[in-house]
């Protein structure tokens, strides 16, 4: 990809590139933006070594998975650990999965490797991410020498976007589909609204699965719209965060600069079994059978938060299998939790967000109940 040779501005000085001007539409930003937030921090940091026991509600994978079926498959790949990986079939299963040729995937140790991947990408001048969203793509853009973008969202409109909000002149722009921390689920229309020529147009897909039907998501169409990167994750349906397994969809072009450069058989024989096993069509049956559970349990959640006036969702709407909220003392609230047993995530760790804010994995109905009467003891009204 190359878009010409213009500079980024940024923050001056040396060392890790700071983020270029911060851009608010519409409406201004939350607070929080005037010190820069930690964008390697994430939900498994609240449920480390002190965290050890707590109840896990700052972690977005879901907390029952893999099942016994995929747990097999991964044990029976165990037999082929003297050979090297190979990952013709993974490749083909999910190319099958989303009606495309398996020269438009690439296999990834979890979607932050494409992140790195793609930040490495030759050409990329201006790149440009909408925030608040997963800090990753972020953090992988500045670790590779760019200064980007950040175009912050409101929560007075909901965090919802407007294409035409994004700057003419950047060349790659990152989005979140649903949002994590939002639970924001942008319509299809909207995200390919702001694919341009010249333009690398990436869209985290992460938890789409968790939305039933998959509704609004583009990853059919990187043969129609140009410039189009999908990056997905099997991680957070099937439990597997600690066997790091993604993937990029995008055009062959793309596939193979992303490619080029990697080191051999960066994906395991294990995560290629998972690969092939979660595209399978009983897998996917059971995928969109969790996202509609995920639909009732995030419903209870939110009739039990609707109970406390100082608790404010951030979208009347969340499609997510988690919720952003907001209290006037959030850091207390979370240390109070935690005395309680709980685990959730800190907001202020994402641009365009602050200390006011926290995000809630959507967990099952006695955990729901259990979270409600804590916060009751601790003192949320």
């Amino acid at each position: 990809m190359d878009t010409g040779t213009t500079d980024t501005t940024g923050t001056a000085g040396t060392g890790t590139p700071g983020p270029a001007p911060v851009r608010r539409p519409g409406s201004p930003a939350n607070d929080g933006t005037a010190n820069e937030p930690d964008l390697r921090h994430h939900g498994d940091a609240e449920v480390r070594g002190a965290g050890a026991g707590l109840v896990d509600l700052a972690v977005n994978v879901r907390a029952d998975t893999p099942p016994d079926w995929l747990r097999e498959r991964l044990a029976a790949s165990l037999a082929d650990l003297a050979a090297y990986p190979d990952d013709t079939a993974a490749r083909l299963a999910v190319a099958r999965r989303h009606g495309l040729a398996p020269d438009r995937v690439l296999l990834t140790a979890g979607a932050a490797e494409a992140f790195v991947l793609l930040a490495r990408l030759e050409g990329i001048r201006r790149p440009v991410v909408v925030h608040p969203q997963f800090t990753e793509p972020e953090a992988a853009l500045r670790d590779a020498g760019h200064r980007p973008g950040r175009l912050l969202l409101s929560a007075v409109d909901g965090f919802r976007w407007d294409p035409a909000s994004v700057p003419a002149e950047a060349d790659a722009v990152v989005i979140g589909n649903p949002t994590n921390p939002t639970s924001v689920l942008h319509p299809a229309e909207a995200v390919v609204a702001a694919a341009r020529p010249g333009r690398l147009l990436v869209v985290d897909e992460a938890f789409i699965d968790a939305v039933p039907g998959e509704r609004e998501s583009v990853a059919g169409l990187v043969d129609e719209v140009p410039g189009l990167v999908v990056i997905r994750s099997l991680t957070k349906t099937w439990g597997l965060a600690g066997l790091r397994i993604g993937y990029v969809l995008a055009s062959p072009r793309t596939i193979r600069e992303l490619g080029r450069g990697r080191h051999l058989w960066p994906v395991g024989t294990p995560a290629l079994a998972a690969a092939e096993a979660c595209c399978s069509p009983g897998a996917l049956a059971e995928a969109e059978a969790a996202a509609r559970r995920t639909v009732t349990r995030r419903e209870l959640l939110m009739s039990a938060l609707s109970g406390f006036e100082e608790l404010r969702g951030a979208t009347p709407a969340p499609r997510g299998p988690f919720l952003l909220v907001e209290h006037a003392r959030a850091d207390r609230v979370r240390e109070r939790l935690r005395e309680e047993g709980f685990a959730v995530r800190r907001g202020d760790t994402f641009p365009g967000l602050g200390r006011r804010w926290l995000r809630l994995a959507v967990r099952d109905a006695a955990t729901t109940e259990a979270l409600r009467a804590a916060l009751v003891r601790v003192g949320v009204t």
